[in-house]
């Protein structure tokens, strides 16, 4: 085709989607909506509550239809934009703006799902909203030809009660919340994929429509019985505040659910966060993980992306023992170092310590578990120190005790000489991957217990740390104590290992974990839930389709290849 006529089909493609977007689109035929009653309407909150609105006029449940996407970025995918209110109203008028404006600018039709509110009576709070959601599924997939995607690629996104719903239409789309009105009911209602911003009412013990209760937590609480997770449901993004009354357990179960189905699913939990939509990035980065934002682009390595130390200033290389003095000294071990890595231009008194995984069976302080992240911390400004702990594994005692021991110390002597280097002792996290993510937990959650006597006045300071960063913790869960997880970490037997102590030091984590790792990212989940349960806020992201050493090398636009900025913004409060 030639230039001319591309541009006159381009124009012609535009004028006709233009006069397609912005229109009321009734999902029911007149007269024939099930369950109506009297006292609901169908509007957003900004028309409902605006001067003048006559109750009378907005009935009916309708769609609205966004402008198309660039054709030059269109990505042939469809979104259902659905607003929270508790099933009282749809006042998410804000999110819907922001959510059709970002997501057509990254090639997906928007069109904004308008249900019935308030909560019917006589039914569950849901269910007139349920109705109208999987009739509104049908009818978007009845114009996929018209409008210009693919059928097969339609998305939802929800806030709150929307993301409860969202939930529902992406776990039980084969049960009927309707019966059949016409030809549209015999097209299907499952979607392909959904982003659930903060879903209300998922835990027991809040599922008639209130905060949850009891925080989402006890013995007798568990994800509602109406969320059927069927044979067509679909991957999910889920994203919760730590802090919402509205519990993030409903997200960590819907989470469980998932992978006990095989699903493959992001989760996304933000400390001191209350209810509340976050991450949009992370929802994008896992729409290009799973190729509906076009096909992936190829891998890079890392560390090709991450291959300069300009940005540090010296390298000072320490021994952790004193020459002899060792604990439990093993000869088929390595000896054990740590190197100080001193930024050019320092910008904090912080201190990250960095090390790597290996099985406890080696471990490489210069290799990309560790080196990016001491590059680009150093590029920061921040002083990063790096741990050569002993490996392999000590014949006779616990895998991981010799290096537990080599972290405690390395803390102490990090402690130690702090002040005197300018930078401050109570500011110091600590980082690993694999082995060295179990190995992390155990630094965080164990200050108090001793690995080792004392040997020196060094060993008088405390190994408490700030903060913890778990790089795909390996080990966590007590069916891969060795290994793999033999069924995912999915079951309610599957706990926590019995050497993290969780004391009064514990400090708050950063998890990022594969969901497809075989050492499991339940572990990660779990422990997130145990520190939530003590109070202590910490945050979480795990990957769709990644599995261990998911950053080595990794597509750009995808969680994988931005895992970096995570710990970025995680730590940002430490290091001032």
């Amino acid at each position: 085709m030639n230039m001319k006529k591309m541009m006159v089909l381009t124009l012609a493609l535009l004028c006709a989607t233009t006069l397609l977007a912005g229109k009321k689109e009734y999902i029911w035929p007149k007269g024939r909506m099930p369950d109506s009653q009297a006292q609901q309407i169908a509007a957003m909150t900004d028309i409902s509550k605006a001067p003048g609105f006559k109750a009378k006029d907005w009935t009916r449940p309708y769609l609205e239809w966004f402008e198309a996407p660039d054709p030059a970025a269109d990505n042939d995918a469809c979104m259902i934009l659905i607003s929270g209110g508790a099933y009282n109203s749809c006042c998410d008028v804000g999110l819907i703006d922001k959510w059709h404006k970002e997501l057509t600018a990254a090639g997906i039709q928007c069109v904004n799902l308008v249900y019935r509110t308030p909560r019917p009576e006589g039914l569950p709070i849901y269910q007139s909203a349920w109705e109208d959601g999987q009739r509104a599924v049908r009818v978007v997939r009845s114009q996929a030809a018209r409008r210009g995607f693919d059928p097969e690629k339609i998305g939802v996104i929800a806030m709150s009660a929307g993301g409860h719903l969202s939930v529902l239409l992406a776990t039980s789309s084969q049960t009927p919340a309707y019966g059949r009105i016409d030809a549209i009911d015999d097209i299907p209602c499952h979607i392909n994929w959904a982003v659930a911003n903060a879903p209300a009412y998922v835990t027991t013990d809040g599922e008639t429509g209130t905060k949850a209760t009891r925080d989402g937590y006890g013995a007798d609480v568990s994800i509602s019985s109406v969320f059927q997770f069927d044979e067509k449901t679909c991957p999910m993004s889920l994203h919760h505040g730590g802090k919402d009354p509205y519990s993030p357990n409903g997200s960590t179960l819907i989470y469980r659910k998932l992978r006990e189905k095989g699903v493959p699913a992001e989760l996304h939990l933000y400390p001191d966060k209350g209810h509340g939509a976050y991450g949009l990035e992370r929802a994008l980065e896992f729409m290009t993980q799973m190729g509906w934002l076009g096909p992936l682009a190829p891998e890079e390595k890392i560390m090709d992306r991450y291959a300069s130390d300009e940005a540090r200033e010296r390298v000072v290389r320490q021994a952790v023992w004193p020459e002899g003095k060792t604990p439990d000294w093993r000869q088929a071990q390595c000896q054990p170092y740590m190197e100080w890595h001193f930024p050019k231009e320092r910008k904090s008194r912080a201190i990250q310590i960095i090390y790597s995984g290996g099985s406890y069976q080696g471990n490489d302080p210069d290799g990309f578990e560790v080196a990016p992240v001491r590059r680009f911390l150093n590029g920061k400004g921040v002083t990063v120190v790096t741990l050569k702990y002993r490996t392999p594994r000590p014949e006779g005692l616990a895998k991981h005790t010799t290096a537990w021991q080599d972290l405690q110390r390395t803390i102490r002597l990090v402690r130690s000489k702090a002040d005197s280097l300018g930078l401050d002792p109570e500011r110091i996290g600590i980082m690993g991957s694999s082995a060295g993510g179990h190995l992390t937990l155990m630094g965080v959650t164990s200050s108090r217990h001793n690995s080792y006597l004392k040997i020196d006045g060094i060993d008088k300071i405390s190994c408490r740390v700030a903060w913890g960063i778990g790089i795909y913790p390996a080990y966590v869960l007590r069916d891969g104590f060795d290994g793999h997880n033999t069924n995912g970490g999915n079951g309610e037997d599957d706990t926590l290992a019995p050497e993290f102590s969780f004391d009064l030091d514990t400090a708050p984590m950063l998890f990022l974990h594969g969901d497809a790792d075989g050492y499991a990212s339940m572990g990660s989940v779990k422990v997130w839930e145990k520190m939530r349960a003590m109070g202590i806020q910490s945050e979480l992201h795990t990957l769709a389709l990644r599995k261990h050493c998911f950053q080595r090398a990794a597509t750009p636009g995808t969680g994988s290849y931005n895992w970096i900025e995570r710990i970025w913004d995680f730590v940002q409060p430490f290091l001032y």
